[in-house]
């Protein structure tokens, strides 16, 4: 993983878009490296272990995380990032030409929608872990990886996503547990799941 320093240009640019329209709470500002571009980078211990992707579609990237993250720290990387909110996606638009990022293309879409097929999709925050794979499984390509970033409701969430997986021929191969680095406790995980 990159030095913090190596994001304070993005870190500015996002928190001026961020003055105009709501990517993230005002409270949360003072932690946008801890818990947005730090936790968006987690991705880095699974492209570690599977490889890097050429190309990676990130559902409901809101403020863009972790897309632009990850399209800044891996230019190799051809990142689609998708939104349905066009006040979002126009905002992670301004942030990524402002950093010049040619391997970011922001979509203002529903990912049902949306074209093409990936080696790797993201989802951070986004909705329960059933209803995302849901969306993200038939756009994955036939072995391509789906990393669902979750706090610790894992257990009944995976539970619950067993029929979605088995009607997809997908399986959770692992699950990379880590940690924010703030004061207090903020245990996360990443679920791999590998699509049929």
């Amino acid at each position: 993983m990159e030095t913090k320093e190596f994001y304070n240009k993005y870190m500015e640019i996002f928190l001026e878009e961020n003055s105009k329209i709501n990517l993230i709470s005002k409270n949360d500002e003072k932690f946008l490296w801890e818990k947005h571009i730090y936790d968006s980078l987690a991705i880095s211990a699974f492209f570690e272990k599977y490889g890097l992707p050429k190309t990676l579609l990130d559902i409901g990237t809101g403020g863009g995380f972790p897309s632009v993250p990850i399209a800044l720290t891996y230019p190799e990387i051809q990142v689609t990032a998708v939104d349905s909110i066009a006040k979002k996606i126009r905002a992670v638009t301004t942030i990524g030409e402002k950093l010049r990022l040619k391997n970011l293309t922001p979509v203002c879409s529903r990912i049902e929608n949306l074209d093409g097929k990936f080696d790797v999709i993201t989802s951070r925050a986004v909705s329960r872990l059933d209803k995302i794979c849901e969306y993200a499984l038939p756009k994955l390509k036939k072995g391509g990886y789906f990393v669902a970033y979750k706090s610790r409701k894992t257990p009944e969430e995976i539970a619950d996503a067993q029929k979605i997986l088995k009607k997809y021929n997908a399986k959770i191969v692992e699950i990379m547990e880590y940690s924010l680095p703030l004061e207090e406790e903020h245990t996360r995980n990443l679920i791999v799941i590998q699509g049929g």
